[in-house]
C-alpha cells in the first residue's frame, strides 16, 4: 500500500464567502469521502487561513529571512489535507472526486505520492 497527500486548494476569499447552503455542502461531502475511505485515512486537517502563514528561507547572504504570510502572491492557497494509504492512484482519485472542492469552480485537489525512504 502506497501513501497519497491530498492536498486542498482554492480561493481563501470564496471559501470565507460561502452561504450556509454551501458550507453545509462542504461539509456532507467531507463526511462523504471520509465514510468512504475509513481507515485508509490517516490523518486529515483544515489549516488555518495563508495570511497566518510564516514563510522561512534564507537570503542570498544565506542568512535566515522569516516571512508573515505565503511567500507567493497568489489567489489560491493550500486549505486543508488528507493523508490516504490506497493500492494505487487510481483508488485515491475515485475518493478525491468526491470531495466538494473538485467541482466547486474556484478550487481544486492536488495528489501526491508520498516518498518511502523505507
Amino acid at each position: 500500500m502506497a501513501k497519497y497527500l491530498i492536498l486542498i486548494h482554492g480561493d481563501e476569499r470564496q471559501w470565507a464567502a460561502m452561504s450556509q447552503q454551501e458550507t453545509q455542502k462542504l461539509d456532507a461531502a467531507h463526511r462523504a469521502f471520509a465514510a468512504a475511505a475509513g481507515p485508509a485515512v490517516l490523518d486529515a486537517r483544515q489549516l488555518e487561513p495563508a495570511a497566518v502563514a510564516t514563510t522561512v528561507r534564507t537570503d542570498p547572504h544565506g542568512r535566515l529571512a522569516i516571512t508573515d504570510g505565503p511567500f507567493l502572491e497568489t489567489k489560491e492557497a493550500v486549505g486543508g489535507y488528507y493523508l490516504v494509504e490506497a493500492s494505487d492512484l487510481d483508488e485515491v482519485i475515485s475518493l478525491a472526486s468526491r470531495l466538494y472542492e473538485v467541482s466547486a469552480g474556484h478550487s481544486g485537489v492536488e495528489i501526491r505520492p508520498v516518498v518511502d525512504h523505507g
